[in-house]
């Protein structure tokens, strides 16, 4: 037996085998067909179950139900649309330039209003925090100029459903009609009533970045989930209650081999049996409510 020809190929698995454990390569969810099996699936379901339970009639579900959430981008753009390329590409980009002065208000509180129940008194964000919220760049090339502002009032997605906020309204050169800028700072998040399990633990369960959009009729809802470098993408189930919408996601067609540790996001969408309504969408990883936030953003709006 030539043991002198064998080692060095010994020594290469053993090497890629190290490296496939680092990145977390392949999955111990995965059947045949890069499928999850049904253990994991079970588990996954288990975990969600068990924060739907924990979530209903907690404390931290009374206060999230009195509480206001935006779930929806506190940024809106004029009515008309943009009116050129350019002009789209300075928003996209966030190149703004001020001229103009902005206003000083002594009102430290801004309105949330529901069509039913009573309305919430929320501090009031001032006009040049806002401005700076949405004007991050002002470099060279397409930009967006702002002449001046006003507090107004605007009408946004929240947890509760839609309300009337209050929000600041920039003039912008050009645009007959403003872009607005939601005034009013969102509640504490109430803390969850169970604790986070651990990333991949829970049969690969995986986390739910955050809401990045709801159809019209509240029947589906788009997300952005994580996965890694070495599979199908990401993959998301739901457990429906009166009160919630647990989603619960994994990872599809994971492969085995050395595989990069880099963390991706990826839109997905998901069908419900029921409009979302007001019930509350939680992440079944986290225990915690799952935030809106553009894909591209900085962060969830109300995080």
């Amino acid at each position: 037996m030539n043991t002198q020809a064998k080692r060095p190929v010994s020594l290469l698995l053993a090497l890629l085998l190290g490296a496939c454990l680092l990145a977390g390569c392949g999955d111990d969810q995965r059947g045949d067909g890069g499928h999850a099996n049904n253990d994991s699936l079970q588990k996954q379901e288990r975990r969600a179950r068990e924060v739907a339970d924990a979530w209903q009639g907690s404390a931290a579900a009374s206060a999230w139900s009195q509480g206001y959430y935006p779930m929806a981008d506190v940024v809106q753009t004029p009515e008309s649309g943009w009116l050129t390329e350019r002009d789209a590409r300075a928003y996209e980009s966030k190149n703004f330039v001020l001229r103009g002065k902005l206003p000083i208000t002594a009102t430290v509180r801004g309105k949330v209003e529901w069509g039913s129940g009573a309305p919430l008194s929320r501090p009031l964000m001032g006009a040049q925090k806002a401005y700076q919220s949405f004007a991050l760049n002002r470099s060279e090339g397409p930009r967006l100029t702002v002449t001046g502002a006003r507090l107004g009032e605007t009408t946004i997605t929240t947890s509760r459903g839609s309300a009337a906020v209050s929000a600041w309204l920039f003039t912008l050169e050009g645009y007959d009609t403003p872009l607005r800028r939601v005034a009013v700072t969102p509640s504490k998040l109430p803390k969850p009533p169970i604790g986070q399990a651990q990333q991949g633990s829970v049969g690969g369960l995986r986390r739910v970045a955050r809401l990045a959009g709801t159809a019209l009729d509240g029947r589906s809802i788009t997300v952005r989930a994580t996965h890694g470098a070495c599979d199908d993408g990401p993959a998301v189930k739901v457990l429906e209650t009166d009160e919630s919408v647990v989603l619960y996601a994994s990872v599809a067609g994971a492969q085995g081999g050395p595989c990069s540790t880099e963390m991706l996001e990826q839109s997905v969408k998901v069908q419900l049996r029921q409009p979302l309504g007001d019930r509350i969408l939680l992440d079944a990883l986290t225990g915690r409510p799952v935030p809106y936030g553009e894909p591209d953003g900085q962060s969830p709006s109300w995080t």
